[in-house]
């Protein structure tokens, strides 16, 4: 049984997709355009936003830093303006850096605290109400696997994308009764601009056009989490559910650097 009310009539749908210049955000708004959807478009980068909105059918390009509280406030009026509304508001604008104990730099830490939980909770703050007061609509938080438990070289993006699961959970359980859907992307290893910074193996790499395929279909067909790819996600959701004696010791083995060769 669904747990959302799928969607799966696009034409004229009203979306505000906020994380959109690149990566994932891309793929899914030109994804997205082609199945007919209106879209307000907003990232940081106002470029590669405004190239990206022109080559489209039916975006509007809106600049922002999601970190700017007042900057955000005004986005949101402007973006329900343009719009005429909000059937869909996507929140996946993030940052993302390893970080080892022996590289803990508080700064950086701070700057993905603001940017992953901080920025999206301020764009809640502006599109809460509105949805509410409709009674309709849908709200879609990014994650990220990396959030479902803690991982090595993982203490600043881990922690924030854990309490952007967190929350998503808790928003379903008071928006639905009030007929507002929420739902969850929790993404593996997609070849982005940010992964690609990746010092280790990423296992099941997928495209950010695959990706972005797997959050429209999971949209159709109502479900809450939206994970992928399903070979590699299947598994950590298996990790998820041992005790703490079983799993450090499998996330030990998985991520111990390999001895050296021998000649």
């Amino acid at each position: 049984m669904p747990l959302n009310t799928p969607i799966r009539q696009w034409q004229g749908q009203r979306v505000w997709l906020v994380g959109a210049s690149s990566g994932i955000g891309e793929a899914l708004a030109r994804q997205l355009d082609s199945l007919g959807a209106r879209q307000v478009l907003s990232a940081r980068s106002a470029d590669k936003l405004t190239q990206l909105s022109q080559s489209l059918q039916q975006a509007t390009a809106l600049p922002l830093d999601i970190t700017d509280r007042n900057a955000v406030e005004q986005a949101a009026t402007e973006a329900i303006r343009i719009l005429g509304g909000l059937d869909l508001v996507v929140l996946m604008a993030g940052t993302y850096s390893e970080m080892s104990v022996q590289a803990f730099n508080l700064g950086q830490v701070q700057q993905q605290v603001d940017v992953n939980l901080g920025g999206t909770l301020s764009v809640l703050a502006q599109v809460l109400k509105p949805l509410m007061q409709q009674h309709k609509g849908h709200l879609s938080i990014v994650s990220s696997v990396a959030g479902y438990r803690g991982l090595p070289n993982s203490l600043a993006y881990g922690p924030t994308k854990a309490a952007l699961i967190n929350l998503a959970e808790a928003l379903y359980l008071e928006l639905k009764p009030l007929g507002v859907g929420v739902s969850l992307i929790n993404p593996g290893f997609v070849d982005t601009p940010l992964t690609r910074k990746n010092t280790f193996p990423m296992p099941f790499l997928i495209t950010a056009e695959q990706a972005a395929r797997e959050i429209v279909a999971g949209w159709g067909k109502g479900q809450f989490e939206i994970h992928f790819p399903k070979a590699f996600t299947r598994g950590l959701h298996l990790l998820r559910i041992l005790p703490y004696s079983l799993y450090f010791k499998a996330i030990g083995r998985a991520t111990r650097p390999a001895a050296p060769a021998q000649e």
